[in-house]
């Protein structure tokens, strides 16, 4: 696997974070990141394949909103929460507000441990 690439988010338009926000798996991984902790993809769970559920993280880091590291065979993601807030203030609050309100995403969570 190839280092992860992580856009810079000064070259990031708010047409692209919104796409990307623009599917309830990508909300709910948001919602679930939203508490700042960093998240092994294995703990993340979606009713999509694993296969599928990559693809939303690749949208989600593509669009600035995650970083993505590697360590050995394992994968992590974090949200860039405050560099988001930076670029486009408020604008995560509304998401995660909004998505709680109606349920958006209601579907992803974490693994049980």
């Amino acid at each position: 696997m190839r280092a992860a690439q992580h856009p810079d988010l000064t070259a990031i338009g708010v047409t692209e974070v919104m796409a990307a926000l623009s599917d309830p798996i990508r909300v709910g991984l948001i919602r679930v990141l939203a508490d700042g902790e960093e998240r092994g993809w294995g703990e993340l769970r979606a009713p999509v394949a694993k296969s599928t559920l990559s693809h939303h993280l690749r949208v989600l880091r593509d669009a600035g909103l995650t970083r993505t590291r590697k360590e050995g065979t394992r994968c992590w993601v974090t949200l860039r929460h405050e560099e988001v807030e930076t670029r486009f203030p408020g604008l995560l609050s509304a998401v995660l507000a909004a998505a709680e309100a109606d349920g958006t995403g209601d579907q992803v969570g974490l693994e049980s441990r």
